[in-house]
């Protein structure tokens, strides 16, 4: 399956009009034991993830290291500031008072969480200012939906195989495109 990065030149790809035929084409297809590169839908299908085997992504572990990074850099600069820096005493109050740093605390940890997971979320797939997005066909942008197959290192007899199950599944169209 398709890690976010572009692993094939040439694909083969089905081209299906209704989600319904799109879904039960996933599944006739994974039954075959053949691996689906890609899939494409101009809108969110529930479940599809769960039929393409995909497992669970590790970006909400980068948001709360980045959340926690946001926490340890407020309280560390804040403590610093207070104790060391520029130490000022306000009638007679603690130079380090916890609970007076929470609402900073709290901004640093939600802006660096919120940041970051930006700039990993573009990282992870590659949507890079100026990078002109794989697209097997552009009308899954409106209204088609399509499987795609990397053939790069595949036999004929296989690249047949695909086409076949394609065609079986339901695809309307079975269509060949290679990437430079």
């Amino acid at each position: 399956m398709n890690k976010g990065k572009i692993e094939h030149k040439n694909y083969v790809y089905g081209i299906y009009s209704h989600e319904d035929n799109f879904l039960h084409a996933i599944d006739e297809i994974r039954s075959e034991g053949v691996e689906i590169d890609d899939a494409y839908s101009p809108f969110p299908v529930h479940g599809i993830d769960e039929k393409l085997g995909f497992k669970e992504t590790q970006l909400h572990t980068a948001g709360f290291v980045l959340g926690l990074t946001g926490t340890f850099t407020a309280l560390g600069v804040i403590t610093w500031i207070t104790t060391v820096n520029y130490p000022t005493l306000f009638a007679g109050k603690p130079f380090w008072s916890l609970p007076a740093f929470i609402p900073i605390t709290f901004e640093l940890t939600v802006l660096m969480a919120a940041v970051g997971m930006f700039f990993v979320y573009i990282k992870r797939n590659e949507l890079f200012p100026g990078k002109i997005p794989m697209m097997v066909d552009e009308r899954t942008t409106d209204d088609k939906f399509a499987l795609a197959f990397g053939v790069d290192h595949k036999s004929e007899a296989e690249i047949t195989k695909i086409k076949d199950l394609l065609s079986k599944s339901g695809a309307e169209e079975v269509n060949t495109k290679s990437f430079e």
